[in-house]
């Protein structure tokens, strides 16, 4: 059964509903183009697509493109289903459900069977759909509630921001059954004044999602002198944080921000940056400089870092290799595809170079495909990123490689800038001074509209190098 739904109440009901009784929940990202949606629904083989009426466009536009669908529910009353659809047979959720007896004799199914299906965001090709088991999903529920990942309690309000249709809305709706915390439910409401308004009237403890959320969270406070009350701690994960949103939510609100990693593949939890004991009375710049981290390996992942030739590399905090993990809920292979396993001797290859340290936090320096070569010697596109959002005119910075007639590669960095911000390249590339090595200052700043989003709200570096592919370089002056 797929479903196409903000975060909401009958979006948990069918976690449990449809999962419990044997069937598998197939959660679809609403952001994806419908061609993709209809592509992933065919390869899925749903039967009953269930769907909130905000996306009934999005249907309407794929019901005919879907034929293997034979119900179609609106998340809704009875009294709210859309008239004249133009969907045959369309049911309100609601409705659905009371055709049914109150008691249900629940099946008692092996372990090892399928629970739910999450496809990855397709950025290269047609997405691949991940299988996870009952076995699978209930280890990183109890994993991602521990106290040095999660630390969700009884005791804490909770907001998945992240939502539910992004790989289960990190595990969130299990670990808190687990637990038996409070769940708050955002819906479709997103923007900064939404987030704030409902983190206040909830007295939400934790939350958890993607900066852009939270960047827009931040900016509402900020600009009406608002504080954050009950927040005492949040995940942040999707891109890495940049070090002003950290600052700006532990000194001005008194908020942990935990930097995480994880990935489709890996449902998706993989490292938290939780601080060791002795790190706690680190000074402030050192602390910060860990925190930045992706974090430390969740009980029950194992990971690695390796050469181009796989030989695996120290955790020495400066050897930097292709990163590998595997673990109990770490993908085997993708759901209905008949090519050889994307595992390397068991090891699950993520994509993303990475450096490990003696203590076991890693850091992502970059994706292999984004990484820029200048000179042989690399730079991170992150670090040049960081920087950049840590300029106070600056919204959004991305930093891709260009071509080079000696270096092979250069960066320049990419910006969209606040509204109202006059903000001048020289300016820009002044404030770089003294905070990287000078080659790994990038040779010029692009200053656009808009940068092109994933439907994770992850940067889309490729299209942004198609958008730019006619630049060439600034002639040295």
């Amino acid at each position: 059964m797929a479903t196409l739904a903000w975060n909401g109440y009958r979006h948990l009901e069918l976690y449990y509903g449809v999962s419990g009784s044997g069937r598998v929940l197939h959660t679809i990202n609403p952001r994806l183009h419908p061609e993709q949606v209809a592509w992933i629904v065919s390869h899925a083989e749903d039967q009953v697509l269930a769907f909130d009426t905000s996306f009934l466009p999005m249907v309407q536009s794929i019901a005919g493109k879907c034929p293997g669908v034979r119900l179609w529910i609106a998340l809704c009353e009875k009294d709210q289903l859309p008239v004249d659809s133009g969907i045959p047979g369309l049911l309100s959720y609601e409705d659905w459900i009371d055709g049914h007896l109150a008691e249900y004799p629940w099946p008692d199914l092996d372990e090892n069977v399928a629970s739910s299906l999450c496809y990855t965001s397709g950025t290269t090709g047609n997405p691949k759909g991940v299988l996870y088991s009952h076995r699978s999903t209930l280890l990183h529920a109890y994993a991602a509630a521990w106290p040095d990942v999660m630390n969700l309690s009884a005791r804490d309000s909770v907001l998945p921001v992240v939502p539910m249709f992004h790989v289960n809305a990190w595990g969130i709706p299990y670990s808190a059954a687990l637990v038996g915390c409070k769940l708050v439910f955002p819906g479709p409401a997103l923007d900064g004044k939404s987030v704030y308004e409902l983190l206040e009237a909830e007295q939400v403890s934790f939350a958890a999602g993607v900066p852009t959320v939270w960047q827009m969270l931040l900016g509402y406070v900020e600009a009406n002198g608002f504080k954050l009350n009950h927040l005492r701690r949040t995940i942040i994960g999707g891109s890495a944080c940049p070090p002003s949103m950290m600052d700006a939510f532990r000194e001005r609100h008194g908020v942990e921000v935990l930097h995480a990693w994880g990935m489709t593949e890996m449902s998706p939890v993989g490292t938290v940056g939780t601080l060791k004991n002795k790190q706690i009375a680190l000074p402030k710049e050192e602390q910060t400089a860990v925190r930045l981290k992706q974090g430390r390996a969740v009980p029950g992942v194992d990971m690695k870092i390796v050469d181009d030739a796989g030989h695996e590399l120290p955790w020495d905090g400066r050897s930097c290799g292709d990163l590998l993990v595997k673990g109990g809920w770490v993908v085997k292979g993708y759901f209905r595809e008949n090519v050889d396993s994307p595992l390397v001797d068991g090891w699950f290859p993520t994509g993303d170079v990475a450096v490990i340290d003696a203590d076991g936090f890693m850091q992502i320096t970059d994706r292999s495909k984004d990484v820029i070569k200048s000179g042989g010697e690399w730079i991170s596109s992150i670090d040049v990123e960081n920087i950049a959002v840590a300029h106070p005119d600056v919204a959004m910075a991305a930093c891709i490689g260009v071509r080079h007639p000696k270096w092979d590669e250069r960066p320049i960095v990419v910006v969209v800038k606040k509204p109202g911000a006059d903000m001048t390249k020289q300016a820009l590339l002044q404030f770089y001074e003294g905070r990287l090595a000078k080659w790994q200052i990038p040779d010029d700043v692009v200053f656009v509209e808009t940068i092109p989003l994933g439907a994770t709200g992850k940067m889309l570096k490729s299209k942004l190098r198609e958008q730019l592919q006619d630049y060439k370089l600034p002639l040295p002056s």
